[in-house]
Order: C-alpha cells, then structure tokens, then sequence
C-alpha cells in the first residue's frame, strides 16, 4: 500500500474512532478549535467591521444609561425642596429625553448588530457545509469504507447548526457583555475603587474554579455530538435498506437498537446540560455575591456622606451591568465550548487528503476517434482498508481501441475491483494502468472519468424525473438527445405508458420503478454520455427475458466504434465478444475466445458447461 493511501487510512480511522467509537479522546485545548473558523470569517471583513461598529454603539449606549440615570437623579430628582417646581419640571424632561436618546441608540444599534451578526452567522455555516459536502464528494471510495454515511450528514446538519448558534449569536453576545463588563468595572472602579478591588478579587476566585468546570464542558459536548451522530448513521444505514429489514421481520430488533444509542445520546446530552448548567449556577451565584457586597458598600458610603443618592444610583445599575454580563458569558462559553467540538469534528472531515491525488503536471489524454487502448501491466492490488489480503496480482493485459472484452470469473476473483481501478477509484499498488499509452497516474481525474461511461449491476437512480436521471450522463443535453438515448435502451417503450411521460418523478433511489426500468434508464444514461470505453457490469441481470433481448440489442449498438469491458456471470451474454479473459483468485489464468476456451478445457469450460447444462 502506497504511503500516500497509509496516510489517508490512519486519518479516516482518527475520524471513525471520534465519531464512533466508545471511548472518545476530547484533545485539552478547549477553544483552539474555533481558530478554523476564521478564514472563513475573514472573507466578510466589511460585514464583520459594521457588526463590530454597532457592536460598540449598543454597548456604549448601555454603559451611558447608568450616568444618564445619575444626573436625572441629582439634576432633577434631588434638588433642593425650595427650588422653583417648574425649574425642576424642566430639568427632568431634558434628563428623561436625554434616556429616551439614549434608548433610541441603544435600540437601533442593537438591532442593527442582531441582523449583521445573524448575515455573518448564516454566511460562515453556509459556507462551511459547502466547503465539508464539496470535499468529501471528492474522497476515494476508501473513505466511505470506514465513515458511515449517517455520520458525514450529522456533522453537515447537527454540528454546523451548533457552530451557526455560536458565530450567529454566541460570540456576538460574548463580545457585547466582554465590553460591558470591562466598561462597568471601569466605572465602578472610578467611582467606588476601594470596595471594587475586593469586588475583583473575589470574582477571580469565582473565574478559576469556572475554568475548571467549563473544560468539563466541552469533553462531554463532544462526547454529546459523537452521541448523537451514532444515531444518525444507524437510522441512515437502516432507512435505506429497508426492504430487506421488513423481509427479515428486524423492526422490532432494529428499532430496539436505534433506541439504545437514542438513550446514550440522551444520557450523554443530561450530563452536558446538567455539568453546564452547574458552571452557570456557580457563576452567577459567585459573581452577583461578590457584586452585591460592593453595592452594600455603596449603600453605606451613602449614609455616611461619602457618595451622592444619584451616584449610588449608577453604582447600582452598573452592578447590575457586570451581573448580567457575567452571566451572560457563562452561558456564552458553555456555547463557544460544544461549538468548539463541533469544529473540530468538521475539522477532521476537511482535513482528510484522498490518496487519489491529481498529478503535479497532468498528462492531456488524447481524444480518440473510436475507442480507447487499455493496458494493464503487471497490476498488483489490495484494497487499503485489507492490506493483507491481495486482490490482483501479476494482472497483465492488452485490449485494442474499439475491441469488445469480458471478464469471466468466479466471485472474489477480481473483476469489479479492474473496473474500479480503470476509474481510478484506487491506485494499483504494483505495476501500471496505460489509456493510450499513458499511465492513468499521470492523467487528470476528470478527464480520465469524462472518457469511461459505466452501467453498475445495481443501477443508482436519483429523486427526480426520468429526464433527469438519463440527463446525468451529459450535463445540458436537450431534450431530443434524453430522447434518443432513452429510445436506444428502450425507455421509450415503458414510458409512453406513464401519464407524466419523461417527467415522471421516480421517488428516492427510484423506488417507483421495476428493477429493470431502472436498469435501462443506467444504460441510457450511459448511451447519452457517448464515451470511448464502456464498462457493464452485469448490465442486463435484472431484465426479464425479453427486456434482455432488447437492451442487448441496444448495448451491440452501443458498443459500436468504442472499446468496451463487459463483467458477466451469464456467458451467453459474452459469447460474441471479441476475447474473454478469465481471472481466479486475481490472476489472469486464461483468454481467447468463447470456442477457444470451451476447446481448451479448464476453468471456463467448465463453468460454461454447468450453465449450458442447467
């Protein structure tokens, strides 16, 4: 196994064991995680900067409320009793208009942050989904032999909405009572600076044992998310197998087993909320502890003349500034703290590298007139999550541009595992794979694929219409070529009968078909895409009868002027090609034709005798 496809399976198994496993390693770094998220932060510097501004306005208008209280409070309340009453009406409309200004700002500045923090919000999870979906389509089939697919839409769906909360509200909210809190502890500090020293003090002795809990935190956030991602993927391994679960009467078993990763879900999301909500209650109950002594203070400067009524007044409200605000970060932090598990869980999908890398200076694949020439050269293969288990070995192989080859073979000997590699869905771990002449190594990925058309054994059909699914194998074909492929696999012929024609919606992995409707729909697709080489896989096994006679039919016209590969159990199906080649156990043991191989005995032969037979 190549260094590079080692690499890739020590990082896919890293992500299976987080995501999967029973014992979880939450790395110590609490909020290092979230540092990934900054370039695609740093992409809305505009937005971020208003966001900021008003950020600043809001909590600025907040801080001047306590001061705009103290003057309305001496300046109007507490003049002298012989003053003029209509002096001191005056007085406190102009105090109560400056807190209604005040307000104004602080409303506008308020909402004005909401909707920039909320866009930016929005903007970043969007962009990262994308960024996570678009790299994943982009792994070898190697990955998804270890991740289940449940998995991959836990961490697209639950944990990007974990960090959308945060970067949508929670560090907005952070950043806000962070100013708040520095602002009212300045003003406190300038007003009452002795008894606020102490205030601070104890608040650090409250913050420490904090730190320590908040740490607590984050280890069972992720622990939670890897919970609820196991739910995830047995329900998505389930639902789309469940033909068979019914066949085999599993719901209750299944339903039973999906219930006990529910309650260790459930458990894991109790001692997450039960462990934060106790930083909370701490906290909150230590720092408005130590915020009240301070105001028992300010009360007591009061009655011994040391300090005004409107300058308690302001004390008080800027008391319950930093109250509020402490409280506010705990539960901020517990926030940043599962949004951190969350990124490093989407972390671990970006950071995955396909072993299928594109060459450093590709090679142009020429574009043939007829088919393409193959050449395999001493392939040897194993599949990289059984490195132990070889899958070909010594294959050695030519076939000429425009020929029509099978492969023939028991199961296990080799044959879907070429058609793998001819995609290079693997690289070979000995030897060489030529198109033409150049090692498919050489040549890049998507010009390697835009040459190769393939019609699988079970034929993959999306939600959609029956246009869209044959459509697929040329992006922007018109409608007379979706047409004319369907015509030439016989599409046609069951379609007519449907009230919707070919816009028929077909139902998720076409549930509302036959089995060989969909068959031939694969096959249409892959007359529509008009590649030099062909690769069918069991293309016709689920047709009946006479549908085989016909697609057969329509694939003779298909593999016209193209070099095509066909696997097939069934050898009446091959028996026209122009050489079989048969593996066993990954080797190349014999090829030739259909009578030369009957002729010769062995493997073939006897295969071909026990089905002619039967």
């Amino acid at each position: 196994m190549s260094r590079d496809s080692a690499g890739a399976s020590a990082v896919i198994g890293s992500v299976q064991a987080n995501g999967g496993s029973a014992q979880r390693q939450a790395p110590t770094r609490k909020l290092r995680p979230l540092r990934a998220l900054l370039p695609y932060v740093a992409r809305y510097r505009g937005q971020v900067a208003l966001a900021l501004l008003f950020l600043l306005l809001a909590a600025g208008a907040t801080l001047a409320l306590p001061q705009a209280v103290k003057l309305l409070v001496d300046g109007g309340l507490a003049r002298p009793a012989d003053g003029e009453l209509a002096e001191r009406l005056v007085s406190i409309r102009a105090h109560f208009g400056l807190l209604f200004g005040v307000a104004v700002v602080l409303g506008l500045a308020t909402a004005a942050r909401f909707y920039m923090v909320s866009w930016i919000g929005e903007r970043v999870t969007s962009d990262l989904r994308q960024a996570v979906y678009a790299h994943v389509l982009r792994q070898s089939p190697q990955f998804f032999e270890t991740l289940k697919t449940g998995e991959v839409l836990s961490r697209l769906t639950t944990d990007t909405t974990v960090i959308h909360n945060a970067v949508g509200s929670s560090v907005s909210m952070g950043l806000r009572n962070i100013v708040l809190l520095a602002g009212g502890l300045t003003m406190l500090l300038t007003t009452t600076p002795r008894l606020m020293l102490i205030v601070a003090g104890i608040v650090v002795l409250v913050v420490l044992p904090a730190a320590i809990i908040g740490r607590r935190v984050r280890k069972l956030s992720r622990a939670s998310q890897d919970r609820l991602a196991d739910t995830s993927g047995i329900a998505g391994e389930i639902l789309n197998a469940m033909p068979v679960v019914q066949s085999y009467t599993q719901e209750s078993a299944e339903a039973t087993r999906f219930s006990a990763a529910n309650e260790q879900a459930f458990a894991a999301s109790v001692r997450r909320s039960g462990t934060r909500s106790a930083l909370t209650a701490f906290v909150i109950i230590g720092v408005f502890g130590s915020l009240l002594y301070g105001m028992y203070g300010g009360v007591l400067a009061v009655l011994a003349g040391e300090i005004s009524a409107g300058e308690l007044s302001q004390t008080a409200l800027y008391v319950m500034i930093v109250a509020g605000s402490v409280a506010v970060l705990a539960e901020v932090w517990g926030d940043l703290l599962r949004a951190s598990g969350a990124t490093e869980r989407l972390m671990e999908l970006l950071d995955v590298r396909s072993p299928i890398a594109e060459p450093a200076l590709p090679i142009a694949l020429p574009v043939p007139a007829g088919g393409l020439q193959v050449c395999f050269k001493t392939v040897g293969f194993a599949y990289p999550s059984r490195p132990a288990q070889t899958v070909l070995q010594g294959l050695d192989f030519t076939i000429e541009a425009g020929q029509t080859v099978a492969l023939v073979g028991p199961s296990g000997a080799g044959k879907t595992t070429v058609f793998q590699l001819l995609q290079r869905f693997y690289d070979v771990g000995d030897g060489a794979i030529l198109i033409d002449g150049i090692d498919l190594r050489r040549s890049r990925l998507a010009d390697l694929r835009a040459r190769v058309a393939v019609v699988p054994q079970e034929a993959v059909i999306f939600s959609g219409s029956i246009a869209d699914n044959i459509g697929y194998g040329k992006p922007g074909a018109s409608a007379e070529e979706i047409r004319a492929a369907a015509g030439a696999a016989f599409v046609d012929e069951f379609v007519r009968r449907l009230p919707e024609g070919y816009a028929t919606f077909v139902g998720e992995r076409g549930v509302r078909l036959s089995g060989g409707q969909r068959q031939r729909i694969a096959i249409a697709r892959a007359i529509l895409k008009d590649a030099p080489l062909l690769l069918l896989d069991e293309a016709t096994s689920s047709l009946d009868a006479e549908s085989e006679r016909v697609v057969q039919a329509a694939l003779e016209a298909a593999m016209a002027g193209r070099t095509t590969i066909v696997i097939a159990h069934r050898l009446a199906t091959v028996q026209r090609a122009d050489r079989i080649i048969v593996l066993d156990h990954g080797r190349l043991i014999d090829a030739g034709t259909h009578a030369a191989l009957v002729g010769r005995g062995g493997l073939y032969a006897r295969l071909a005798a026990l089905q002619f037979a039967a």
